[in-house]
């Protein structure tokens, strides 16, 4: 897919098992055939990831009007704590110990598979996406967004100095400290063994966009070898935004 067009940006909630499909199909080209990601029902055939999670979840669809059939360009899969208590789990509990966002009897949503065509990376595509978010914050009254990120590869010392950034200097407070249920340090280097522009540019523009909006990291990566990733775990809590960032949040559709 290229475009030399404008796009033209809607988002909307995946609607029916096509809408699904659409999404697992750009999941399947971002983070298997571009990532090397995998996992148990990944359908290299069809060219679907998928997972047992992905029935639970709403799905959010970015869609580009200016091209035939306005295609999905991004997506983003959404899960709220009443839904994740009718599985009886998150998705992210398989890596992290939740236990700390559990007792705070807040509103949680979890985010994941976010992700962007090619094409649409670099652009407002994210934004989009994001104000899509805003507004399902909103109508569902969430507390707390949190979700696991991911680094390209395996090997926790290649990431070392922004692992250890984010263990210095974004760790989350104590209440909100989620804990890697396979334990892998990040605090690999001491703060002022850091070179601080290398972590900034080896560290993926979704979680600096986490970060920028007061966005936090729980203790210890979580190295996912099926997917070769290594995560972490992203806490946002919606009363610690950014004043300078949270007009993202404000009511109301992409311009």
């Amino acid at each position: 897919m290229t475009t030399t067009e404008t796009p033209i940006f809607t988002v909307r909630q995946a609607a029916s098992a096509e809408d699904l499909r659409a999404a697992q199909a750009l999941r399947y080209e971002v983070f298997v055939a571009e990532l090397g990601g995998g996992g148990p029902m990944v359908d290299h055939a069809a060219r679907l990831e998928r997972d047992r999670f992905d029935p639970h979840f709403d799905h959010l669809l970015l869609c580009d009007e200016a091209r035939p059939g306005a295609p999905v360009v991004g997506v983003y899969r959404l899960l709220r704590d009443d839904r994740a208590a009718e599985i009886g789990q998150f998705y992210s509990e398989d890596e992290y110990d939740l236990a700390a966002l559990r007792s705070t009897g807040r509103r949680l949503l979890e985010l994941g598979r976010s992700c962007l065509h090619r094409d649409y990376r670099g652009g407002a595509g994210m934004m989009h996406l994001w104000q899509g978010v805003a507004d399902y914050v909103q109508r569902h009254g969430i507390d707390i967004l949190f979700g696991v990120a991911s680094f390209h590869g395996t090997d926790p010392a290649a990431l070392a100095h922004p692992l250890s950034n984010l263990h210095h200097r974004h760790l989350a407070p104590e209440a909100l400290r989620v804990r890697s249920r396979a334990f892998q340090s990040m605090d690999l280097l001491p703060e002022d063994a850091i070179d601080r522009p290398r972590a900034v540019r080896e560290t993926p523009a979704l979680i600096k966009a986490y970060l920028r909006l007061g966005g936090t990291v729980g203790e210890g990566a979580f190295v996912d070898r099926a997917f070769n990733t290594t995560d972490v775990c992203l806490v946002l809590d919606t009363e610690r935004l950014n004043p300078r960032q949270a007009g993202i949040y404000a009511k109301g559709s992409p311009a």
